[in-house]
């Protein structure tokens, strides 16, 4: 006869394995990065090694810059190609971006980076008004075809001037234009209800006011990091944003891990009416 002592010890150790391989075969979620106007997926260039020295699978979105349908539209089609559970990043426009497309039950956290985080129903251009106008944003210039561009002297004094001038010439000349309307259009969502989030707020941003990023911040209850960076600190302050989204990786992982044990955790023997 078992003795009931033994039968706990067993019961206890079985459920400890079980609990340690369920989270060891936790899959890591993959990091899709959504970037912003007035640039292109190499904006991210500096990030992505940092994340995949780390075995993380990252996909940086391509956004056309049309309309907010669009780039949620490019972003889902990458959403839709990822395996596993995904942390999305959206950097300035891209945060109004993935407050949309984080929707998809795939994405399990959000990663804002010196981003807009618009509520549902709100346009982009409407979320900056109770602040002063950023100084960065009068070297906006406006093309023959509808879109908006910054010009070579707002990159390098208020997009990126904490980077040397020969880089932020080539942001210039690889920049994204954007559909000026996009910036009228409202999102149907707020994906960050819900979901963790984390916030890196740019402190020196000329773009997006730092006041109103820690407002987002706290809007989104988002785990903060500050950075002494312009509006792309992704580009001047790439360890650190890595880090972040490292963070974010991790702790997903292990929440997943979590969930999965909790579901599948082996119910304890029913006592019978003789006792053990």
């Amino acid at each position: 006869m078992f003795k009931p002592k033994a039968i706990a010890l067993a019961l206890a150790m079985t459920t400890s394995l079980f609990a340690v391989g369920s989270q060891a075969a936790a899959p890591q979620p993959s990091v899709v990065i959504v970037h912003g106007a007035f640039a292109d997926g190499s904006d991210w260039g500096k990030v992505v090694p940092l994340l995949q020295a780390e075995g993380i699978k990252v996909t940086v979105v391509q956004n056309p810059l049309t309309s907010l349908a669009d780039d949620v539209a490019a972003t889902q089609r990458v959403l839709n190609n990822q395996d596993n559970s995904v942390v999305l990043v959206g950097h300035s426009w891209g945060g109004t971006v993935i407050s949309q497309a984080g929707t998809d039950q795939k994405v399990r956290a959000l990663v804002y980076v010196a981003a807009f985080a618009p509520d549902a129903g709100q346009a982009t251009k409407d979320l900056g008004k109770d602040y002063p106008a950023p100084s960065g944003v009068k070297d906006i210039a406006a093309d023959k075809n509808g879109f908006l561009y910054m010009t070579p002297q707002g990159m390098a004094t208020g997009f990126a001037q904490d980077l040397p001038a020969v880089q932020t010439a080539v942001m210039s000349a690889t920049q994204g234009p954007i559909r000026a309307s996009a910036f009228d259009d409202k999102t149907s969502a707020a994906a960050w209800k819900g979901k963790p989030t984390w916030y890196v707020v740019a402190r020196e941003d000329r773009m997006i006011q730092p006041d109103l990023q820690r407002a987002f911040a706290k809007k989104l209850k988002a785990q903060v990091t500050e950075v002494e960076a312009s509006h792309v600190p992704q580009q001047s302050r790439p360890a650190d944003v890595a880090k972040v989204i490292i963070q974010a990786v991790h702790k997903t992982q292990e929440q997943t891990a979590q969930v999965a044990d909790a579901t599948q955790q082996p119910r304890g023997p029913q006592n019978s009416k003789n006792g053990v």
